[in-house]
């Protein structure tokens, strides 16, 4: 009997001993992101310095901008990060997360096929470009799925007085994919679209397309972290999840950011302690 009690005891002295390296080791965050984030390469560079930092495993769902608040809404996540100002100060208003956190940024880009048919070089801004490709009836190819990049896409050609409908506008088609599908669709069908640089570069511009405008502050880029609110959520797992967005406004979350690279070229720039950009 003393040596069963003398048995038990040690099994259970190793479970305590156990436990907090499994919690530890179990502990995850859902983080809710763009498909920019994810087929850029950015995720696999990053998380993994991050999680051997905290042992914190983070889950990626990548899906565009409307959706990742949408599900994050739902309580389907503890972080967002994305990149539409409105729809995330909006998601806030409405209490679903708890601060905005601008972290890195960088542009959007009108790529289209070589020989620019629309003749959008030159344009003075993408305003511009964009009534140059009404104007001439190009084929433009929209991701129309209401990411981050659908929503500047429609706000461009807002301010060049054009109301864009895939129902009445023959060469203006819905893609209603994430971005490297949405490219390969524009190549093969010879025509334009707008990109994020990050999923530019890494997709190595497919088929005949190029970048033919970019630099215009019209086109600037920026990509936010936010919690998602425990007070809406209480299963949320507010503090890894607020070690997660620590982790990246840091020195070294931001320094990882900076030194992520594809084809020796930098695709994200960290932002989290400077002012910005409108």
């Amino acid at each position: 009997m003393t040596r069963r009690r003398c048995t038990l005891y040690c099994a259970l002295l190793l479970m305590l001993a156990l436990a907090p390296q499994t919690r530890a080791a179990d502990e995850h965050i859902l983080l809710q992101s763009t498909t920019s984030t994810q087929h850029s390469g950015f995720f696999d560079a990053i998380l993994p310095r991050f999680e051997a930092a905290h042992d914190i495993r983070v889950r990626v769902v990548a899906v565009g901008t409307g959706q990742a608040l949408k599900n994050a809404a739902d309580g389907n996540g503890d972080v967002v990060l994305v990149h539409a100002r409105e729809a995330e100060e909006a998601f806030i208003a409405a209490g679903h997360g708890v601060a905005r956190h601008p972290v890195m940024y960088n542009e959007f880009v009108l790529v289209g096929p070589r020989e620019d048919p629309a003749g959008v070089r030159g344009s003075p801004s993408a305003a511009a470009a964009f009534a140059r490709i009404h104007a001439a009836g190009a084929s433009f190819v929209s991701r129309g799925d209401d990411s981050g990049t659908h929503q500047r896409e429609l706000a461009l050609w807002s301010a060049a007085g054009i109301r864009v409908d895939p129902a009445a506008l023959p060469w203006y088609r819905d893609s209603g994919s994430g971005m490297g599908r949405t490219l390969r669709i524009a190549a093969e069908l010879d025509a334009y679209t707008l990109c994020d640089r990050a999923t530019w570069i890494a997709q190595d511009a497919p088929g005949d397309l190029a970048v033919v405008h970019e630099g215009d502050p019209a086109l600037f880029n920026q990509y936010s972290l936010i919690l998602v609110d425990p007070r809406r959520h209480p299963h949320v797992n507010a503090p890894a999840g607020t070690v997660f967005i620590d982790w990246m406004l840091s020195a070294e979350g931001q320094a990882a950011i900076a030194g992520f690279r594809v084809n020796g070229q930098q695709l994200y720039f960290p932002n989290a302690r400077d002012f910005e950009k409108p």
